[in-house]
């Protein structure tokens, strides 16, 4: 799927700028990563772009979240190499995956957070970012509370956690234009 019929579905259920927002950073986080591990970077950004289709449907309800995303995705004509991994990466539901590209977007969904809150530190300048200061973050825990540091940690099987933050922070600098940054 071409990102930017993606995109054109995703705003078709997302309308909070910031749930948009952070779709885009974890396809971007997706992308990097994708392509680090010789995987389909097409695929995999789409996965990330899609991933909380249903968000704003749920209610936020974890119950239902990934699931309704899951049902969406079908309705809509999508495969199961994007429609699964959307689903299953709701951990509360399905637990942590042991799949690389559900593995990523656990982490990526996570991740993706930090580094924008690093970069607003910085004034809105991902490019004054460095994996350095990502995993100086990374570490305190009351910084991007929302950051569930375990499921980052889960990409450890795939890369080391420096690796990560350095793609993590390279794909949000790709996209940060549409991420309101600099």
């Amino acid at each position: 799927m071409e990102r930017s019929l993606a995109l054109e579905l995703l705003s078709g259920y997302v309308h909070k700028e910031s749930l948009y927002r952070h779709c885009i950073a974890t396809s971007a986080v997706m992308k990097e990563a994708a392509a680090y591990l010789g995987q389909d970077q097409e695929e995999w950004e789409t996965i990330g772009i899609l991933h909380d289709i249903d968000f704003e449907f749920v209610g936020e309800d974890m119950q239902r979240h990934g699931v309704d995303g899951y049902r969406i995705l079908k309705n809509e004509g999508i495969d199961d190499r994007i429609a699964l991994p959307v689903r299953n990466h709701n951990d509360l539901l399905f637990g942590v995956s042991d799949e690389p590209v559900e593995r990523v977007l656990q982490a990526a969904d996570n991740i993706s957070g930090l580094v924008i809150a690093c970069a607003r530190v910085k004034g809105g300048k991902i490019t004054e970012v460095s994996p350095k200061s990502i995993q100086k973050k990374y570490k305190e825990k009351s910084f991007a509370a929302g950051c569930r540091r375990e499921m980052v940690q889960r990409i450890e099987p795939l890369m080391d956690l420096p690796t990560f933050f350095a793609l993590a922070r390279k794909g949000i600098a790709g996209v940060r234009d549409e991420l309101g940054l600099e």
